[in-house]
């Protein structure tokens, strides 16, 4: 179906924006929401976020003088209309696909991507930091934050804020309120008072009576005058005095769906000498696209959906997903042991915590995106004899890694760290993938660390770390289905620091840890065919280490090889050292050391990306046949393997 765009037809850069009419920006922009709903109907993403701010997102290139005025998106992933009018249009198609376009904004991408994002609350600091950088080296150009209320409610945007005032009029922040949490009802009146508290007149006028009172009235009196203006402007536009008392002076509520309201608004601030300021737009997800409006968490990330009903198509799911056997597991712990209460921030369904609270609405918490407090509010809840249950990504648990490292395992706290998309997550990408948290928790004194290789698996580990009384432990899994594998209807405790035999050989030996281990057994399964007895260990922990089974397993096989998701100085890091101090070597045991490369991989299929990473099976043989340069290695093998490299 070819759409009818005649204006973002001529539109390919923001300098071809800003030579239409104003009268001409509404129909712009219905022709750039249209684009981007046939764009994520094609490739799925994020939905209703970009629905939201579209009419913003014109108003904002056409006012402003992009990209020598650096355009922040808090988080990124409302930001399809603004790749769409920022010439990439034609590869928009692409998004989240394997060499197509980040779902997110990326400064390898584009001039108009100033600020990568994907992880919420960074847009003000860094805005800050290019208008300070423009101010200090007196170049032209303003730095401009998006920000949704929803990323307001974590510290670090107050943090930026509240060290503002240096920039003076060089920073916008555009408060994008899209949920009507702190916005008022918005209307003429309100749009009007916007306009009029926003003008060049009214703050000079403002300005010209703050320099009388300067002069004329003694500073208690100096003082109150301010505090009449603050209170007077915030009464007369509904909110906005935090903002003031940070620094910034406020404008709005206003409608971020009506050109005539965002226009001269804009317009207003970008010329004003009064700064830094704030304008709170109020908008609505999945505005224009009937089936997004009706049903906005449904549609704030898609698959691939049929546009003229709405339908999105989901393949039937083969297994349960891991975060679903996760929440499901804590409510059958949390019946037998009342001191259980889980913890999110702000991922309630994506990490299965929505599932607890339905049954334990009392000891479920939910503290918005905040990691830093949630993980030492649950050492505080740990401290006083509960059992809090942290379920993060992997990849936000990274933002707390000191309320983890002071705040629970200095003081050896019995927090559960419940680490949901550990390893690769595909489209999502380098920003938001679990990398690096076996290697960033398993350098932490009295922190256990657990891996499960399938759901059944996941299950007993829930249980372990529900009974387990020591300290803090942390058992990751992947985002995704499980494996299909039936789950026991009992729970086994499992020995701390111990994995387990699989399969039994003589020559090769593969530790895995984690949901590798159906790549280990198939690898194992074409060595053995090439005369290579091949053992494979669910090694279940990353620390401590099970090092009676490292010494046996090191003692009888000339080939030693560690498998897992996870960043360099990991799980195989641990059995090196281990290794080395052992004199494990000395003997002529060949270890290698499987891991994901050392670089930020692109968003693609997962196991295009783990075949890259050569954590499939192709993959492992290949780096056995490699450390014994193994005779059978012919044209053929290679065929075979297809080519996988060694991470």
């Amino acid at each position: 179906m070819k759409l009818e765009t005649p204006l973002l037809d001529q539109v390919n850069i923001p300098a071809d924006l800003r030579k239409l009419e104003p009268g001409q920006l509404q129909q712009l922009a219905d022709e750039l929401r249209q684009e981007m709903i046939h764009a994520v109907s094609y490739t799925g993403g994020h939905l209703g976020s970009g629905l939201g701010v579209v009419e913003l997102t014109v108003a904002l290139h056409y006012v402003f003088n992009t990209p020598e005025d650096k355009l922040v998106w808090d988080v990124g992933h409302q930001a399809y209309p603004h790749k769409i009018i920022t010439g990439r249009r034609d590869r928009i198609r692409t998004l989240r696909q394997g060499g197509g376009l980040s779902g997110f904004t990326k400064r390898s991408e584009s001039e108009y991507d100033p600020f990568g994002a994907a992880h919420s609350s960074t847009s003000i600091s860094a805005a800050l930091g290019f208008a300070i950088a423009n101010k200090m080296m007196n170049r032209p150009g303003r730095g401009i934050a998006v920000i949704g209320d929803g990323s307001m409610s974590a510290g670090m945007a107050y943090e930026a804020m509240n060290n503002a005032r240096q920039a003076g009029n060089r920073l916008i922040v555009i408060l994008n309120d899209n949920d009507m949490s702190i916005a008022p009802p918005v209307g003429a009146l309100s749009s009007y008072l916007s306009r009029l508290l926003s003008s060049r007149k009214f703050l000079e006028l403002r300005e010209y009576l703050k320099q009388i009172s300067g002069r004329v009235l003694p500073p208690p009196l100096q003082k109150a005058a301010a505090r009449v203006d603050e209170y007077a402007r915030g009464f007369a536009q509904g909110g906005g005095t935090l903002f003031e008392e940070l620094g910034f002076y406020y404008v709005g509520p206003i409608d971020g769906h009506n050109m005539d309201h965002l226009l001269p608004v804009l317009e207003n601030v970008r010329d004003a000498a009064e700064g830094p300021m704030l304008i709170h737009v109020v908008t609505q997800k999945g505005k224009g696209y009937a089936p997004a409006e009706a049903s906005a968490d449904k549609y704030h990330g898609v698959v691939k959906f049929d546009v003229v009903s709405g339908t999105q198509h989901k393949p039937q799911p083969k297994a349960p997903a891991y975060q679903n056997v996760f929440g499901d597991m804590l409510i059958e712990e949390a019946k037998r042991d009342p001191t259980i209460c889980a913890i999110t921030a702000a991922m309630p369904s994506g990490t299965g915590v929505d599932r607890f609270a339905k049954a334990f609405p009392e000891k479920s918490f939910d503290v918005g995106i905040a990691e830093q407090h949630a993980v030492t509010f649950a050492a505080g809840l740990a401290a006083q004899g509960m059992r809090p249950f942290c379920a993060i990504y992997s990849t936000f648990l990274q933002r707390a890694y000191d309320q983890v490292v002071h705040d629970v395992a200095l003081q050896n706290l019995p927090v559960r760290f419940a680490i949901d998309r550990a390893g690769l997550v595909g489209a999502d990408g380098a920003t938001h993938a679990g990398s690096f948290d076996i290697t960033y928790l398993s350098t932490l004194p009295n922190m256990v660390v657990m891996a499960a290789s399938d759901e059944a698996e996941l299950a007993d580990m829930v249980h372990t770390a529900a009974v387990y009384d020591d300290g803090p432990i942390a058992l990751r899994y992947p985002r995704g289905e499980g494996t299909g594998v039936a789950i026991p209807a009992t729970r086994t405790r499992l020995e701390i620091g111990k994995g387990r035999i699989v399969r039994q050989g003589n020559k090769v030996a593969i530790l895995s840890l984690g949901t590798r281990l159906a790549e280990a057994l198939a690898a194992a399964e074409t060595l053995d065919a090439k005369g290579l007895s091949t053992t494979v260990a669910d090694m279940r922990f990353a620390k401590p280490l099970d090092m009676a089974l490292i010494r046996k397993l090191a003692a009888t096989h000339e080939v030693l090889v560690t498998i897992e998701e996870g960043a360099i100085g990991g799980f195989g890091g641990h059995v090196l050292t281990l290794a080395s101090d052992e004199g494990l070597l000395d003997a002529g045991l060949k270890v290698r050391t499987l891991r994901l490369p050392d670089v930020y991989q692109d968003h693609d299929a997962p196991a295009k990306q783990y075949a890259e990473a050569g954590l499939d099976a192709a993959g492992i043989v290949r780096t056995v046949l490699d450390a014994l340069r193994h005779n059978s290695v012919n044209a053929a093998d290679e065929g075979d393997l297809g080519g996988a490299a060694r991470a």
